[in-house]
């Protein structure tokens, strides 16, 4: 943690220069001790010591400055770092004004030049002030701020993307916290609480900010690599969810040069995982994210180049070479490349529903928007794990939690320890034979009209959470119709290949292999896999034999 600051103002460089020695002698173990040559540069250095969330611990000030008085100096600090201690320098002529001071810009103490010795006159004094101020301080947020409303898609987008690839993170809403709006000033934006054309703002942990940036902006600007180091590989994955990250770790660890592609964070669906009980080897469970961190800390020991927020936009093959067309239209070359694509949600094509995505109705983001939902009513769409696994973690947080289910029960698609802690969680309800049928408000979710099946009625239900987890759909349309898939998209790997399609090579395709050799697709992308985290994890792993086979006779 950085230190906290002891701001010292004074227009003579003189006693500048021998405040600043006096204070770094006795605190400078502690604090990090700044010093201005007047008001003004004084004020700015502390706006830019708040967007950076740094902490002042004192203000020391001389009364008599050109321009600006000791004293207005404290009144404008005082503003931006109200628990920093107060203290003002005077000379005897003017302990008048410093007595004055006291109520009119709440001083906590002042003192007389000159002070030597400071080990009577000055560190007592000083060491009183501190210590008061140590005992209710609160370290500040370092790290990256997101100041934006609630119900922003632009703003969730940003903080899911944070949040997945567990970048630290604060969420300031502009619309009921102050601090929010004193930090949108500090960094030269207007608040307009009619609209917010800043916004979100993104302040960095240097303290510059990003006005309304798109992922790929705040990711560039966080230092995420984006783009590829070399233009050819042994090994390209593209998906970074458990089976592609498994590729990663064996593939590089066997020493094949190799690089992985993820559209939007390391991890993928499973990562979004609140809470995952039945990985083998973690008996009280693990969050999908800590698997997510867990493996790519792997993968990066081991060399892997990870490209994030990054995508394929279109392959072709060409001999022996595999060419993958990145989304910022750069293009990267291998002899091996494993699909490992995952799957999206499915969308819920319902009226309202699309008008409100990203202001009310998500996608998956349990750990992003479970914060914001504190004492709130929250309704789950989906019966299978992953609806059960956000309901729990809903429940943390939200006053009740209703989980919609379109069947009779959540025992067809739902594992029984689930169903079991659902069940014993007082704040959960589950609804069997109901759907959403509207989702409705005006800028933001404000209700939802839900289809009683059994009863056949349509309720209504006011809220501003709707999260859906209603299956998945595989993201390979960018493939054309090189790649064989099944009617639902799912590669078809192996056996799975249609007999029919043609095999350039004497020997016989690999388990994983699709139409084209070298092409190799692992995890809930292939067609009949079983959707689970450890099997993911499985033909990721296995897959990379493969691949060494397959380069054996390139």
């Amino acid at each position: 943690m950085d230190k906290p600051v002891i701001l010292t103002i004074d227009d003579d460089p003189a006693v500048l220069q021998a405040i600043a020695r006096d204070l770094r002698k006795q605190y400078g173990d502690r604090f990090r001790i700044v010093r201005a040559d007047s008001g003004a540069v004084a004020l700015d250095a502390t706006q830019k010591l708040k967007l950076r969330g740094d902490t002042v611990a004192l203000f020391l000030a001389d009364q008599r400055m050109p321009g600006m008085s000791g004293v207005e100096f404290l009144e404008q600090a005082s503003a931006i770092f109200p628990t920093a201690k107060r203290a003002l320098l005077t000379a005897y002529a003017d302990t008048d004004a410093a007595i004055e001071s006291i109520n009119k810009a709440n001083l906590d103490y002042y003192l007389l030049k000159p002070w030597d010795p400071p080990e009577e006159k000055l560190y007592p004094v000083l060491d009183d002030l501190i210590e008061d101020w140590q005992a209710s301080f609160k370290p500040e947020f370092k790290g990256v701020k997101v100041i934006s409303d609630r119900w922003s898609p632009d703003s969730h987008a940003l903080r899911d993307f944070l949040s997945r690839n567990q970048i630290p993170y604060r969420w300031l809403d502009i619309e009921t916290d102050q601090e929010a709006k004193q930090l949108l000033n500090l960094a030269g934006e207007s608040v307009d609480q009619a609209s917010h054309p800043c916004l979100p703002l993104v302040i960095k942990a240097d303290g510059s900010k990003l006005v309304s940036p798109s992922v790929t902006d705040l990711a560039q600007a966080l230092g995420q690599t984006t783009e590829a180091a070399k233009p050819f590989y042994d090994l390209i994955i593209v998906g970074g969810g458990p089976a592609g990250l498994a590729a990663a770790v064996y593939g590089a660890s066997e020493g094949l040069r190799t690089v992985m592609i993820e559209r939007e964070a390391p991890g993928g669906q499973a990562g979004t995982s609140s809470r995952i009980e039945n990985y083998l080897g973690f008996p009280v469970g693990l969050s999908g994210s800590d698997l997510a961190r867990r493996a790519v800390t792997q993968a990066k020991r081991f060399g892997v180049e990870i490209l994030t927020p990054q995508a394929g936009q279109s392959l072709r093959t060409e001999g022996n070479y595999h060419f993958l067309t990145l989304s910022d239209g750069s293009e990267i070359s291998s002899h091996a490349l494993i699909l490992a694509l995952g799957v999206s949600w499915r969308r819920l094509n319902m009226p309202g529903i699309e008008q409100f995505t990203g202001s009310g109705v998500y996608y998956g983001a349990a750990q992003t928007e479970a914060a914001a939902c504190k004492d709130e009513e929250v309704y789950v769409v989906g019966g299978a794990n992953s609806a059960g696994q956000a309901a729990m973690y809903f429940s943390k947080f939200a006053k009740r939690v209703r989980i919609l289910v379109r069947g009779e029960s959540l025992t067809k698609s739902m594992s029984q320890y689930l169903i079991d802690q659902i069940d014993g969680t007082d704040n959960i309800e589950v609804l069997p034979f109901h759907s959403v049928v509207e989702a409705q408000g005006s800028d933001k979710l404000e209700q939802i009209l839900v289809k009683d099946s059994q009863a056949d009625e349509v309720k209504t239900f006011e809220t501003h959470s709707l999260f859906i987890f209603i299956g998945a759909t595989p993201s390979t349309d960018w493939l054309g119709e090189q790649v064989h898939r099944d009617q639902r998209g799912f590669i078809c790997t192996g056996p799975d290949v249609d007999a029919s399609m043609a095999w350039p090579l004497e020997r016989d395709r690999f388990l994983l292999e699709t139409n084209i050799p070298g092409l190799f697709a692992v995890g809930d992308v292939r067609h009949n896999s079983v959707k689970r985290v450890a099997s993911g994890v499985g033909e990721g792993s296995i897959c990379v034999q493969f691949v060494h086979r397959h380069l054996a006779n390139v």
